[in-house]
C-alpha cells in the first residue's frame, strides 16, 4: 500500500517524506475541521481530498513549512464547498433553508466554539475513540480507522482487505451514519466509559496489526502496511497515555512479534514456522525497544492481557536458537493469560506450550475442549496444532488427516501451501517406511 505521497519520484519532495507528513497530520487536521464545523462525515471526505491534493503537489513543490496549516486550509476550503452544495440541493427539496439541521450548516470561519475544543495533543485519541465507537462493528471500526486516524484512501483499505473499493466505501459510509446516529460526537467520552472505550481502540489495532502479521487471505502471508500502521497508531496511543500498562503492552506485542517478519517467508515465499526461523534475521533493535518497554510496564502497571502476551513473546526473542526456549516459563504465563482473558485462541497457544514442556500428549489433552467449541468450528489453525502435536507424538495416519483438514480450511495461500507441504512430506514417510 503506497499511502498518500508514496507513489512520488524526484521533485524537491521525497515520497517516503510527504508520506510520513500526511500520516502524521491525518488525524491533526481531521480533528481540526470537526471542532469547526461540526460534521464528521463530510469533515473527513474534505480531509481526505486535501491529502490527495498534497500527495499530487508536494512531491513536486516540496513540504510546505506549515504542513498542517496547509492542509487545514485546504481541507476547509473544500468542506465549505461540500456544505454549501449539500445546503442548496435541500433548498432546492425542500425550498426551505431554515429546515436544515443545525449540526449541517455552515459554520463561520472564527467560530468561538470551535475555538473551545479539546487541545490537540488529544487529537489522536479523541479521533481513534469515535471511530471505535460502540456501534460499529470490528470491521467496521477498522475500516473507519484505517481511513480517519491513518490517512488511507478507501481504494487503499479497501485493498488491504481484498474488497472491491465500492464496497469499502459503502462500509465506511455506512459506519459514519451509525456514528451519528448513535449521537457519537468529537470529543472525549466520559470518566465512567473512557476505559472501555479505549480498549475498544486497543482492540482495534490489535485486530489491524493481526490482520498484516498473518493476512487471513490471499496471496501473501504478512501486509507490512497493515502491521506498521498498526504499530504507528500504536506509538501515538502510547504517546498519549504513557501510564497505561495494556497501551504500552500492545505496543511492545507489536514490536516483539513484527521483529520476525524477516524470517517468515523463505526466498520463494513459502512460511517457515518459528522453531525453524533463523533468529539472525530477526529486528534486534525492535526486540530491544519491546523487551525494554514490557519490563519496564510489569514493574510498574496493572498487570493485562496485552502484557502477559508481550511478556510471552519476550521469552520467545530471549532464545538464541529454538531448542534454548524457555517452555515451562511460557506455560506458566499462558495460565496466567488464561485467567486474565480466556479464549480458545489462548487455549490452542497454550496447548503447544505445554506440548512443548511436557509432551504432546499432555497437550493434545487440552485440545479436547476446543472440538465443542462454536468459535472454533471450522478453524484451520485448531487442525493445524493437532496435526503438529499429533506428530510430535509419532501418529502420522493422524497428523496427516488433520493437515490436509487444515489445508482445506484456510484461505490463505502461503498456509496452504505449508500445510499441505506439511501432508505430503508425511505421506512419503509413510510411504518409504512400508517399502523400506
Amino acid at each position: 500500500m503506497s499511502g498518500p505521497g508514496g507513489a512520488a519520484g524526484g521533485g524537491p519532495g521525497s515520497g517516503v517524506r510527504v508520506e510520513e507528513v500526511l500520516r502524521g497530520a491525518a488525524p491533526r487536521v481531521l480533528a481540526a475541521l470537526v471542532r469547526r464545523f461540526g460534521n464528521f462525515e463530510t469533515a473527513e471526505d474534505a480531509v481526505q481530498d486535501a491529502l490527495l491534493a498534497a500527495a499530487t503537489r508536494w512531491p513536486r513543490q516540496g513540504v510546505p513549512d506549515r504542513p498542517d496549516a496547509w492542509l487545514v486550509r485546504v481541507a476547509s476550503r473544500r468542506m465549505t464547498d461540500l456544505l454549501r452544495g449539500a445546503a442548496a440541493a435541500r433548498r432546492r427539496e425542500e425550498t426551505a433553508a431554515a429546515r436544515t439541521p443545525p449540526h449541517e450548516r455552515v459554520a463561520p470561519a472564527a467560530d468561538a466554539a470551535a475555538d473551545s475544543a479539546e487541545p490537540g495533543g488529544d487529537d489522536t485519541l479523541t479521533l481513534l475513540l469515535l471511530c471505535c465507537h460502540p456501534a460499529l462493528t470490528p470491521p467496521s471500526q477498522v475500516a473507519l480507522t484505517l481511513r480517519a486516524v491513518g490517512g488511507l484512501t478507501t481504494a487503499e483499505v479497501a485493498r488491504a482487505f481484498l474488497v472491491p473499493e465500492a464496497t469499502m466505501a459503502q462500509r465506511i459510509s455506512r459506519a459514519k451514519q451509525r456514528i451519528r446516529a448513535a449521537g457519537g460526537r468529537f470529543r472525549m467520552p466520559p470518566e465512567g466509559e473512557r476505559d472501555a472505550r479505549i480498549r475498544a481502540v486497543l482492540h482495534v489495532l490489535y485486530l489491524v496489526f493481526n490482520e498484516g502479521y498473518t493476512a487471513s487471505s490471499g496471496p501473501d502471508l504478512q501486509r507490512g502496511e497493515l502491521t506498521g500502521e498498526a504499530i504507528r497508531l500504536a506509538r501515538a496511543v502510547h504517546g498519549l497515555l504513557p501510564d497505561d500498562g495494556e497501551v504500552a503492552g500492545l505496543l511492545a506485542l507489536m514490536l516483539l512479534t513484527d521483529a520476525r517478519r524477516p524470517a517468515r517467508t523463505a526466498a520463494d515465499g513459502n512460511l517457515v514456522p518459528l522453531a525453524e526461523q533463523d533468529r539472525t534475521r530477526w529486528d534486534r533493535a525492535s526486540i530491544a525497544e519491546g523487551t525494554g518497554l514490557i519490563t519496564r510496564t510489569l514493574a510498574r502497571a496493572r498487570l493485562g492481557p496485552y502484557q502477559a502476551q508481550a511478556a510471552i513473546a519476550a521469552v520467545h526473542a530471549d532464545a538464541a536458537r529454538a531448542r534454548d526456549t524457555d517452555w515451562p516459563q511460557i506455560v506458566a504465563l499462558y495460565e496466567l493469560l488464561e485467567r486474565l482473558d480466556p479464549g480458545p485462541v489462548v487455549t490452542l497457544n497454550h496447548a503447544v506450550a505445554v506440548a512443548m514442556a511436557r509432551g504432546p500428549r499432555a497437550g493434545l489433552a487440552l485440545l479436547g475442549p476446543l472440538e465443542d467449541d462454536v468459535r472454533m468450528a471450522g478453524h484451520h489453525r485448531l487442525h493445524a496444532v493437532r496435526a503438529h502435536l499429533l506428530e510430535m507424538a509419532g501418529d502420522g495416519a493422524g497428523a496427516l488427516a488433520e493437515f490436509r483438514a487444515a489445508a482445506r480450511l484456510t484461505t490463505s495461500v502461503p498456509e496452504q501451501r505449508y500445510l499441505r507441504g506439511r501432508a505430503d512430506r508425511l505421506t512419503a514417510m509413510r510411504q518409504d517406511a512400508r517399502h523400506g
